[in-house]
Protein backbone atom coordinates (compact mmCIF):
# COMPACT_ATOMS: atom_id res chain seq x y z
CA UNK A 1 0.00 0.00 0.00
CA UNK A 2 1.41 3.69 -0.78
CA UNK A 3 2.33 5.17 2.49
CA UNK A 4 -0.65 8.14 1.72
CA UNK A 5 -3.09 9.09 4.12
CA UNK A 6 -6.75 10.26 3.49
CA UNK A 7 -7.58 13.16 1.89
CA UNK A 8 -10.13 14.99 0.39
CA UNK A 9 -10.54 16.19 -3.31
CA UNK A 10 -11.35 19.62 -3.53
CA UNK A 11 -11.52 21.51 -7.37
CA UNK A 12 -8.90 19.01 -8.38
CA UNK A 13 -6.06 19.58 -5.45
CA UNK A 14 -6.05 17.06 -3.13
CA UNK A 15 -5.77 18.38 0.89
CA UNK A 16 -4.56 16.62 4.09
CA UNK A 17 -5.64 19.05 6.28
CA UNK A 18 -8.53 21.18 6.97
CA UNK A 19 -9.43 24.28 9.70
CA UNK A 20 -11.74 21.09 11.46
CA UNK A 21 -10.58 18.70 14.18
CA UNK A 22 -9.55 15.72 12.48
CA UNK A 23 -10.97 12.45 12.39
CA UNK A 24 -9.63 9.10 13.76
CA UNK A 25 -10.54 6.08 12.11
CA UNK A 26 -10.60 3.10 14.70
CA UNK A 27 -9.55 -0.90 13.12
CA UNK A 28 -12.48 -2.72 14.22
CA UNK A 29 -10.08 -5.28 14.59
CA UNK A 30 -7.96 -4.03 16.99
CA UNK A 31 -9.65 -1.06 18.46
CA UNK A 32 -6.46 1.45 17.66
CA UNK A 33 -6.38 4.03 15.63
CA UNK A 34 -5.42 3.53 12.02
CA UNK A 35 -5.01 6.95 10.86
CA UNK A 36 -7.42 10.20 10.90
CA UNK A 37 -8.57 12.07 7.95
CA UNK A 38 -9.18 15.80 7.28
CA UNK A 39 -12.57 16.68 8.10
CA UNK A 40 -14.64 19.58 5.35
CA UNK A 41 -15.86 22.55 6.81
CA UNK A 42 -18.70 24.53 5.24
CA UNK A 43 -16.11 26.87 3.71
CA UNK A 44 -14.97 23.42 2.26
CA UNK A 45 -18.05 22.66 1.07
CA UNK A 46 -18.83 25.60 -1.00
CA UNK A 47 -15.91 25.36 -2.32
CA UNK A 48 -16.74 21.93 -3.90
CA UNK A 49 -20.07 23.41 -4.89
CA UNK A 50 -18.66 26.22 -6.54
CA UNK A 51 -16.04 24.05 -8.32
CA UNK A 52 -19.18 21.46 -9.26
CA UNK A 53 -21.25 24.60 -11.04
CA UNK A 54 -18.51 26.04 -13.08
CA UNK A 55 -17.11 22.23 -13.93
CA UNK A 56 -20.81 21.22 -15.10
CA UNK A 57 -21.96 22.90 -18.06
CA UNK A 58 -18.12 21.83 -19.49
CA UNK A 59 -18.69 18.20 -18.63
CA UNK A 60 -22.01 17.94 -19.63
CA UNK A 61 -20.73 19.40 -23.36
CA UNK A 62 -18.40 16.51 -23.66
CA UNK A 63 -19.48 13.97 -25.60
CA UNK A 64 -20.84 10.43 -24.60
CA UNK A 65 -17.70 8.43 -26.47
CA UNK A 66 -15.34 10.83 -25.07
CA UNK A 67 -16.63 10.46 -21.08
CA UNK A 68 -17.02 6.96 -21.34
CA UNK A 69 -13.20 6.92 -22.46
CA UNK A 70 -12.54 8.84 -19.07
CA UNK A 71 -14.47 6.12 -17.58
CA UNK A 72 -12.69 3.46 -18.42
CA UNK A 73 -9.53 5.58 -17.20
CA UNK A 74 -10.80 5.38 -13.83
CA UNK A 75 -11.37 1.11 -14.41
CA UNK A 76 -8.11 1.25 -15.37
CA UNK A 77 -6.36 3.24 -12.97
CA UNK A 78 -8.70 1.43 -10.16
CA UNK A 79 -7.22 -2.42 -11.79
CA UNK A 80 -3.95 -1.08 -11.24
CA UNK A 81 -4.37 0.31 -7.34
CA UNK A 82 -6.65 -3.00 -6.84
CA UNK A 83 -4.33 -4.22 -3.82
CA UNK A 84 -4.01 -0.66 -1.93
CA UNK A 85 -8.03 -0.39 -2.49
CA UNK A 86 -8.93 -4.07 -1.19
CA UNK A 87 -6.44 -3.54 1.98
CA UNK A 88 -7.97 -0.38 2.82
CA UNK A 89 -10.80 -1.23 2.93
CA UNK A 90 -10.35 -4.52 4.85
CA UNK A 91 -8.30 -2.69 7.25
CA UNK A 92 -11.02 0.18 7.78
CA UNK A 93 -14.52 -2.19 7.99
CA UNK A 94 -12.18 -5.45 8.98
CA UNK A 95 -13.40 -7.48 6.25
CA UNK A 96 -11.21 -10.48 5.37
CA UNK A 97 -8.27 -9.73 2.98
CA UNK A 98 -8.70 -12.68 1.08
CA UNK A 99 -12.38 -10.94 0.73
CA UNK A 100 -11.91 -7.82 -0.51
CA UNK A 101 -10.73 -8.07 -3.64
CA UNK A 102 -14.12 -8.95 -5.24
CA UNK A 103 -16.21 -5.40 -4.19
CA UNK A 104 -13.29 -3.72 -6.03
CA UNK A 105 -13.67 -6.29 -9.28
CA UNK A 106 -17.30 -5.80 -9.11
CA UNK A 107 -16.58 -1.72 -8.66
CA UNK A 108 -14.35 -1.70 -11.55
CA UNK A 109 -17.17 -3.42 -13.11
CA UNK A 110 -19.40 -0.45 -12.56
CA UNK A 111 -17.26 2.09 -14.42
CA UNK A 112 -16.52 -0.53 -17.98
CA UNK A 113 -20.67 -0.59 -17.88
CA UNK A 114 -21.44 2.94 -17.60
CA UNK A 115 -18.88 3.73 -19.98
CA UNK A 116 -20.70 1.56 -22.29
CA UNK A 117 -24.01 3.42 -21.07
CA UNK A 118 -22.24 7.17 -21.74
CA UNK A 119 -21.81 6.28 -25.60
CA UNK A 120 -25.56 4.80 -25.74
CA UNK A 121 -26.99 7.97 -24.94
CA UNK A 122 -29.46 8.63 -27.82
CA UNK A 123 -32.59 10.45 -27.57
CA UNK A 124 -35.87 9.46 -29.86
CA UNK A 125 -37.59 11.42 -32.69
CA UNK A 126 -41.16 11.30 -32.71
CA UNK A 127 -43.35 12.24 -35.80
CA UNK A 128 -45.76 15.21 -34.62
CA UNK A 129 -49.34 14.96 -35.55
CA UNK A 130 -49.34 18.94 -35.65
CA UNK A 131 -46.81 19.03 -38.24
CA UNK A 132 -42.96 19.11 -37.98
CA UNK A 133 -40.81 16.59 -34.94
CA UNK A 134 -40.69 16.48 -31.91
CA UNK A 135 -37.31 15.75 -30.22
CA UNK A 136 -36.65 14.00 -26.89
CA UNK A 137 -33.74 14.32 -25.78
CA UNK A 138 -31.57 13.15 -22.39
CA UNK A 139 -29.61 15.91 -20.98
CA UNK A 140 -27.61 15.73 -17.38
CA UNK A 141 -29.74 16.45 -13.96
CA UNK A 142 -26.90 18.39 -12.79
CA UNK A 143 -24.62 18.21 -9.97
CA UNK A 144 -25.19 15.74 -7.51
CA UNK A 145 -24.63 15.18 -4.10
CA UNK A 146 -23.49 11.14 -2.89
CA UNK A 147 -23.97 9.51 0.49
CA UNK A 148 -22.87 6.22 1.31
CA UNK A 149 -22.39 3.71 3.99
CA UNK A 150 -19.44 1.89 5.41
CA UNK A 151 -20.38 -1.30 4.82
CA UNK A 152 -19.46 -1.89 1.31
CA UNK A 153 -17.29 1.38 0.59
CA UNK A 154 -15.79 0.95 -3.21
CA UNK A 155 -18.96 -0.56 -4.69
CA UNK A 156 -21.30 1.61 -3.27
CA UNK A 157 -19.41 4.58 -3.91
CA UNK A 158 -18.64 3.46 -7.46
CA UNK A 159 -22.32 2.93 -8.31
CA UNK A 160 -22.82 6.97 -7.88
CA UNK A 161 -20.17 8.13 -9.75
CA UNK A 162 -20.24 5.84 -12.70
CA UNK A 163 -23.41 6.65 -13.77
CA UNK A 164 -23.17 10.31 -12.66
CA UNK A 165 -20.31 10.78 -14.76
CA UNK A 166 -21.61 8.76 -17.60
CA UNK A 167 -24.94 11.33 -17.75
CA UNK A 168 -22.79 14.32 -17.87
CA UNK A 169 -23.02 15.46 -14.01
CA UNK A 170 -20.54 16.36 -11.75
CA UNK A 171 -20.72 14.25 -8.19
CA UNK A 172 -19.74 15.20 -4.56
CA UNK A 173 -19.25 12.58 -2.38
CA UNK A 174 -19.69 12.11 1.16
CA UNK A 175 -18.49 8.70 2.20
CA UNK A 176 -18.50 7.06 5.59
CA UNK A 177 -16.54 8.78 8.16
CA UNK A 178 -15.02 4.95 8.65
CA UNK A 179 -13.44 4.96 5.19
CA UNK A 180 -11.98 8.04 4.54
CA UNK A 181 -8.75 6.05 2.96
CA UNK A 182 -10.88 3.82 1.03
CA UNK A 183 -12.48 6.71 -0.96
CA UNK A 184 -8.84 8.48 -1.37
CA UNK A 185 -8.03 5.83 -3.40
CA UNK A 186 -10.92 5.65 -5.53
CA UNK A 187 -10.80 9.77 -6.10
CA UNK A 188 -7.25 9.70 -6.69
CA UNK A 189 -7.86 6.57 -9.66
CA UNK A 190 -10.74 8.91 -10.79
CA UNK A 191 -8.28 11.66 -11.35
CA UNK A 192 -5.70 9.24 -13.18
CA UNK A 193 -8.39 8.05 -14.96
CA UNK A 194 -9.31 11.89 -16.76
CA UNK A 195 -11.73 12.94 -14.45
CA UNK A 196 -11.18 16.94 -15.11
CA UNK A 197 -11.14 19.18 -11.78
CA UNK A 198 -14.37 19.50 -10.38
CA UNK A 199 -16.07 16.76 -11.72
CA UNK A 200 -15.39 13.98 -9.26
CA UNK A 201 -14.82 15.88 -5.60
CA UNK A 202 -14.61 13.64 -2.47
CA UNK A 203 -15.62 15.81 0.88
CA UNK A 204 -14.65 13.68 4.28
CA UNK A 205 -15.87 15.10 7.23
CA UNK A 206 -18.93 14.84 10.17
CA UNK A 207 -22.10 14.03 8.68
CA UNK A 208 -23.42 17.09 10.72
CA UNK A 209 -21.28 19.42 8.86
CA UNK A 210 -21.35 18.29 5.54
CA UNK A 211 -24.57 16.60 5.03
CA UNK A 212 -27.09 19.79 6.07
CA UNK A 213 -24.67 22.20 3.59
CA UNK A 214 -24.73 19.73 0.80
CA UNK A 215 -28.77 19.49 0.78
CA UNK A 216 -29.34 23.03 1.21
CA UNK A 217 -27.68 23.94 -1.99
CA UNK A 218 -29.34 25.15 -4.73
CA UNK A 219 -26.58 23.81 -6.72
CA UNK A 220 -27.38 20.39 -5.93
CA UNK A 221 -30.17 18.79 -8.09
CA UNK A 222 -29.98 15.15 -7.19
CA UNK A 223 -29.12 12.85 -3.96
CA UNK A 224 -28.00 9.50 -4.05
CA UNK A 225 -28.03 7.76 -0.95
CA UNK A 226 -27.34 4.39 0.44
CA UNK A 227 -27.70 3.87 4.62
CA UNK A 228 -30.30 3.44 6.30
CA UNK A 229 -34.76 4.03 5.97
CA UNK A 230 -34.16 6.70 8.89
CA UNK A 231 -31.44 8.28 7.43
CA UNK A 232 -33.44 8.18 4.06
CA UNK A 233 -36.19 9.59 5.31
CA UNK A 234 -34.54 12.54 6.80
CA UNK A 235 -32.83 13.37 3.32
CA UNK A 236 -35.84 12.96 1.16
CA UNK A 237 -37.62 15.60 3.53
CA UNK A 238 -34.56 17.76 3.07
CA UNK A 239 -34.61 17.27 -0.65
CA UNK A 240 -38.00 18.27 -0.91
CA UNK A 241 -37.45 21.85 0.31
CA UNK A 242 -35.39 22.53 -2.62
CA UNK A 243 -36.60 20.25 -4.96
CA UNK A 244 -34.00 17.78 -5.61
CA UNK A 245 -34.43 14.38 -6.87
CA UNK A 246 -33.73 11.56 -5.13
CA UNK A 247 -32.24 7.80 -5.60
CA UNK A 248 -32.55 5.92 -2.07
CA UNK A 249 -30.63 2.39 -1.23
CA UNK A 250 -32.05 1.93 1.92
CA UNK A 251 -32.51 -0.92 4.74
CA UNK A 252 -33.88 -4.08 3.65
CA UNK A 253 -35.13 -7.37 5.80
CA UNK A 254 -34.59 -9.82 3.14
CA UNK A 255 -36.43 -13.46 3.50
CA UNK A 256 -35.58 -16.40 2.41
CA UNK A 257 -38.42 -19.01 1.92
CA UNK A 258 -37.00 -22.79 1.78
CA UNK A 259 -39.91 -25.23 0.30
CA UNK A 260 -40.35 -29.33 1.00
CA UNK A 261 -38.70 -29.74 -2.49
CA UNK A 262 -35.52 -27.86 -2.00
CA UNK A 263 -32.18 -29.91 -1.78
CA UNK A 264 -31.94 -29.02 1.50
CA UNK A 265 -28.42 -28.97 2.29
CA UNK A 266 -27.47 -27.18 -0.74
CA UNK A 267 -29.45 -24.15 1.09
CA UNK A 268 -28.31 -24.30 4.16
CA UNK A 269 -24.87 -23.99 3.07
CA UNK A 270 -25.51 -20.88 0.40
CA UNK A 271 -27.35 -19.37 3.64
CA UNK A 272 -24.58 -19.58 5.22
CA UNK A 273 -22.41 -18.14 3.06
CA UNK A 274 -24.04 -15.56 2.53
CA UNK A 275 -25.41 -14.65 5.93
CA UNK A 276 -22.59 -14.46 7.54
CA UNK A 277 -20.73 -12.53 4.48
CA UNK A 278 -19.06 -10.08 6.22
CA UNK A 279 -20.02 -10.06 9.35
CA UNK A 280 -24.02 -10.03 8.46
CA UNK A 281 -23.05 -6.25 7.22
CA UNK A 282 -24.82 -6.66 3.70
CA UNK A 283 -28.42 -4.55 2.97
CA UNK A 284 -29.63 -7.32 0.98
CA UNK A 285 -27.89 -10.71 3.22
CA UNK A 286 -30.83 -13.02 4.44
CA UNK A 287 -32.06 -12.03 7.57
CA UNK A 288 -35.47 -14.40 8.13
CA UNK A 289 -35.32 -17.98 7.51
CA UNK A 290 -38.89 -19.76 6.97
CA UNK A 291 -38.21 -23.16 6.28
CA UNK A 292 -40.86 -26.02 5.72
CA UNK A 293 -41.45 -27.63 8.80
CA UNK A 294 -40.24 -31.19 7.61
CA UNK A 295 -36.73 -30.19 6.65
CA UNK A 296 -36.19 -27.75 8.68
CA UNK A 297 -33.92 -29.61 11.39
CA UNK A 298 -31.72 -30.85 8.48
CA UNK A 299 -31.26 -27.25 7.48
CA UNK A 300 -30.60 -25.79 10.75
CA UNK A 301 -28.04 -28.50 11.19
CA UNK A 302 -26.21 -27.70 7.87
CA UNK A 303 -26.49 -23.79 9.02
CA UNK A 304 -24.85 -24.63 12.53
CA UNK A 305 -21.85 -26.76 11.13
CA UNK A 306 -21.49 -24.13 8.55
CA UNK A 307 -21.03 -20.98 11.44
CA UNK A 308 -18.92 -23.52 13.38
CA UNK A 309 -16.59 -23.74 10.69
CA UNK A 310 -15.88 -20.20 10.04
CA UNK A 311 -12.53 -19.04 11.43
CA UNK A 312 -13.19 -15.29 13.51
CA UNK A 313 -9.90 -13.24 13.11
CA UNK A 314 -8.07 -10.26 12.21
CA UNK A 315 -8.99 -9.06 8.97
CA UNK A 316 -5.00 -9.34 7.62
CA UNK A 317 -5.07 -13.04 8.35
CA UNK A 318 -5.47 -15.39 5.11
CA UNK A 319 -7.10 -17.84 7.29
CA UNK A 320 -9.99 -15.57 8.46
CA UNK A 321 -13.40 -16.29 7.32
CA UNK A 322 -15.22 -13.54 8.97
CA UNK A 323 -13.87 -10.38 10.81
CA UNK A 324 -15.48 -8.27 13.71
CA UNK A 325 -18.53 -5.87 12.94
CA UNK A 326 -17.18 -2.70 11.79
CA UNK A 327 -18.47 -0.35 14.87
CA UNK A 328 -18.41 -0.77 18.78
CA UNK A 329 -22.17 -0.01 18.59
CA UNK A 330 -23.08 -2.00 16.04
CA UNK A 331 -21.52 -5.11 17.85
CA UNK A 332 -23.43 -3.72 21.09
CA UNK A 333 -26.93 -3.59 18.75
CA UNK A 334 -26.12 -6.84 17.73
CA UNK A 335 -25.36 -9.15 21.09
CA UNK A 336 -28.28 -7.22 22.43
CA UNK A 337 -30.51 -8.33 20.00
CA UNK A 338 -29.39 -11.84 19.98
CA UNK A 339 -30.14 -12.52 23.77
CA UNK A 340 -33.43 -10.40 23.20
CA UNK A 341 -34.60 -13.03 20.87
CA UNK A 342 -33.51 -16.16 23.40
CA UNK A 343 -35.61 -14.33 25.52
CA UNK A 344 -38.57 -14.34 23.63
CA UNK A 345 -38.04 -18.05 23.62
CA UNK A 346 -36.10 -18.56 20.84
CA UNK A 347 -33.28 -21.11 21.33
CA UNK A 348 -29.32 -20.29 20.35
CA UNK A 349 -27.92 -23.50 18.50
CA UNK A 350 -24.60 -21.62 17.59
CA UNK A 351 -22.68 -18.67 18.87
CA UNK A 352 -24.82 -16.27 20.84
CA UNK A 353 -22.08 -14.22 22.43
CA UNK A 354 -18.50 -12.48 21.82
CA UNK A 355 -15.50 -15.05 20.68
CA UNK A 356 -13.81 -16.22 24.06
CA UNK A 357 -10.57 -16.02 22.29
CA UNK A 358 -11.04 -12.26 21.14
CA UNK A 359 -10.37 -9.16 23.96
CA UNK A 360 -9.76 -6.91 21.48
CA UNK A 361 -12.27 -5.70 18.71
CA UNK A 362 -15.91 -5.89 17.95
CA UNK A 363 -16.60 -9.75 17.47
CA UNK A 364 -19.27 -11.49 17.57
CA UNK A 365 -19.78 -15.49 16.86
CA UNK A 366 -22.04 -16.49 13.68
CA UNK A 367 -25.52 -17.19 15.31
CA UNK A 368 -28.18 -19.57 14.90
CA UNK A 369 -31.22 -19.29 16.23
CA UNK A 370 -34.67 -21.87 16.04
CA UNK A 371 -37.98 -21.60 17.35
CA UNK A 372 -38.21 -17.80 16.76
CA UNK A 373 -41.95 -16.16 17.26
CA UNK A 374 -43.14 -13.66 14.61
CA UNK A 375 -43.19 -11.22 17.22
CA UNK A 376 -39.47 -11.04 18.13
CA UNK A 377 -37.97 -7.93 17.22
CA UNK A 378 -35.25 -9.66 15.06
CA UNK A 379 -38.18 -10.80 12.84
CA UNK A 380 -38.83 -6.78 12.16
CA UNK A 381 -36.10 -4.75 12.50
CA UNK A 382 -32.84 -5.45 10.33
CA UNK A 383 -30.38 -6.60 12.39
CA UNK A 384 -26.79 -5.93 10.33
CA UNK A 385 -24.93 -8.86 11.77
CA UNK A 386 -24.48 -12.19 11.85
CA UNK A 387 -27.99 -13.27 13.51
CA UNK A 388 -29.86 -16.03 11.48
CA UNK A 389 -33.14 -16.27 12.86
CA UNK A 390 -35.31 -19.71 11.86
CA UNK A 391 -38.22 -20.19 11.73
CA UNK A 392 -40.87 -23.16 10.27
CA UNK A 393 -44.28 -23.34 7.78
CA UNK A 394 -46.12 -25.82 6.95
CA UNK A 395 -48.45 -23.84 3.92
CA UNK A 396 -46.23 -21.90 1.04
CA UNK A 397 -49.11 -19.23 1.07
CA UNK A 398 -48.63 -18.67 5.05
CA UNK A 399 -44.89 -18.63 4.23
CA UNK A 400 -45.12 -15.84 1.83
CA UNK A 401 -47.51 -13.99 3.17
CA UNK A 402 -45.18 -13.88 6.77
CA UNK A 403 -42.54 -13.17 4.32
CA UNK A 404 -43.98 -10.05 2.71
CA UNK A 405 -45.35 -8.89 6.63
CA UNK A 406 -42.64 -5.73 6.97
CA UNK A 407 -42.39 -2.58 5.59
CA UNK A 408 -38.99 -3.47 3.51
CA UNK A 409 -38.78 -4.58 -0.45
CA UNK A 410 -35.13 -4.37 -1.12
CA UNK A 411 -34.61 -8.48 -1.39
CA UNK A 412 -35.98 -11.99 -1.00
CA UNK A 413 -34.99 -15.25 -1.52
CA UNK A 414 -35.90 -18.76 -2.28
CA UNK A 415 -34.88 -22.44 -2.63
CA UNK A 416 -37.24 -24.87 -4.72
CA UNK A 417 -36.81 -27.36 -7.39
CA UNK A 418 -40.37 -26.62 -8.85
CA UNK A 419 -40.90 -24.61 -10.86
CA UNK A 420 -44.49 -23.84 -10.54
CA UNK A 421 -42.96 -22.69 -7.28
CA UNK A 422 -40.70 -20.47 -8.37
CA UNK A 423 -43.12 -18.65 -10.43
CA UNK A 424 -44.90 -18.28 -7.68
CA UNK A 425 -42.40 -17.11 -5.37
CA UNK A 426 -40.81 -14.62 -8.19
CA UNK A 427 -44.41 -12.81 -8.90
CA UNK A 428 -45.28 -12.54 -5.04
CA UNK A 429 -42.18 -11.85 -2.80
CA UNK A 430 -42.81 -8.38 -2.80
CA UNK A 431 -38.98 -7.28 -3.20
CA UNK A 432 -37.17 -4.82 -5.65
CA UNK A 433 -35.33 -8.28 -6.64
CA UNK A 434 -35.65 -11.59 -5.82
CA UNK A 435 -32.69 -14.89 -6.36
CA UNK A 436 -34.61 -18.29 -6.87
CA UNK A 437 -31.77 -20.86 -5.35
CA UNK A 438 -29.25 -18.45 -5.67
CA UNK A 439 -27.94 -15.22 -3.79
CA UNK A 440 -26.62 -13.87 -6.73
CA UNK A 441 -28.44 -10.78 -7.36
CA UNK A 442 -25.97 -7.78 -7.80
CA UNK A 443 -24.97 -7.35 -11.39
CA UNK A 444 -23.09 -4.33 -13.12
CA UNK A 445 -26.02 -5.30 -15.86
CA UNK A 446 -28.96 -5.65 -14.13
CA UNK A 447 -31.21 -3.13 -11.71
CA UNK A 448 -30.33 -3.15 -8.35
CA UNK A 449 -32.95 -1.57 -5.50
CA UNK A 450 -35.62 -1.75 -3.69
CA UNK A 451 -39.55 -0.96 -3.21
CA UNK A 452 -41.32 0.51 0.02
CA UNK A 453 -39.00 1.86 2.76
CA UNK A 454 -36.22 0.23 0.53
CA UNK A 455 -35.98 2.71 -1.06
CA UNK A 456 -36.58 4.12 -4.62
CA UNK A 457 -34.38 4.42 -7.86
CA UNK A 458 -31.82 1.68 -9.01
CA UNK A 459 -28.55 1.25 -9.33
CA UNK A 460 -27.12 -1.30 -12.16
CA UNK A 461 -28.27 -1.90 -15.23
CA UNK A 462 -29.69 0.39 -18.32
CA UNK A 463 -32.42 1.92 -15.47
CA UNK A 464 -29.95 3.59 -12.92
CA UNK A 465 -28.24 5.70 -15.61
CA UNK A 466 -31.93 7.72 -15.98
CA UNK A 467 -31.78 8.37 -12.51
CA UNK A 468 -29.35 11.07 -13.42
CA UNK A 469 -30.68 12.70 -16.65
CA UNK A 470 -33.69 15.03 -17.77
CA UNK A 471 -35.50 14.69 -20.64
CA UNK A 472 -35.93 17.86 -22.52
CA UNK A 473 -39.03 18.06 -25.40
CA UNK A 474 -38.58 20.09 -28.43
CA UNK A 475 -41.18 20.53 -31.20
CA UNK A 476 -39.45 21.44 -34.43
CA UNK A 477 -42.06 23.14 -36.53
CA UNK A 478 -41.13 24.76 -40.54
CA UNK A 479 -41.08 28.61 -40.00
Amino acid sequence: MSNNVPKLLIGGEFRIRTEQAPIEVINPCTEEILWTAPAAGRDDVAEALHHAKKAFPKWAAVHGWERAKVLRGIARAMERRKGDIARALSLEIGRPIAQSDGEVQIAIEQFDWFAGEAERLFGETIPSRQGGRLSAVPEPVGVVAAFTAWNFPVNLIARKIAPALAAGCPIICRPSEQTPFTSTLIAEACVEGGAPAGVVQMLHGRVDVVTPALMEAEEVRKISLTGSTRVGKLLLAEAAKTVKRASMELGGHAPVVVCDDADVDAAAAQCAAFKFRNAGQVCIAPNRFYIYEGVADRFAKGMVAAAQALVLGDSQDKNTTMGPLTLASQRDRVEALSNETVADGARCLAGGQRPASRNKGFYFEPTVLADVPDTARIMREEPFGPLAPIATFRDLDDAIARANSTHYGLSAYAFTSSQKNAEALSARLHAGMVGLNTFMIAHAEAPFGGVNHSGMGREGGRQAIHDYLNVKLTHFMAA
